[in-house]
């Protein structure tokens, strides 16, 4: 898989939007990032799980999965290595990520930010909830 790929699956989730952060390409669903292209330049895509989800991600796919070094990755932070990654693994992975970050909006009741989007996604759903 691709950056391209990364982006084209990222943004076909509901509400997706692509912003920025401190010059990374980030991905949001009610104006909070859920994944990020922060480290492409090494490879990876970033997916913002939680501690949980992340260890069974790293212990099920350890070729694919791995933490993002220090605090993030110990929060849940997480690497997907985009060569080893397959469309299917790689779609289930950013669902996770923006079901999770959904699920948190709803918890927090928190508005959407006014951050920078470059682009919006359309609403269609290959049929994951």
């Amino acid at each position: 898989m691709t950056a391209d790929d990364f982006r084209r699956i990222a943004l076909s989730l509901p509400g997706a939007e692509q912003g920025s952060h401190m010059g990374a390409v980030d991905f949001r669903v009610g104006g909070r990032i859920f994944a990020t292209l922060a480290a492409v330049k090494q490879g990876y895509g970033n997916l913002m799980l939680t501690p949980e989800h992340q260890q069974a991600f790293v212990e099920e796919q350890p070729d694919v999965f791995l933490p993002i070094a220090g605090g993030w990755g110990r929060n849940g932070a997480t690497h997907v290595r985009l060569a080893a990654a397959n469309e299917d693994l790689l779609r289930g992975a950013l669902h996770t990520a923006w079901k999770l970050r959904v699920e948190r909006n709803e918890k927090t009741g928190k508005k959407p930010s006014a951050g920078k989007r470059t682009r919006s996604a359309k609403s269609k759903v290959s049929g994951r909830n």
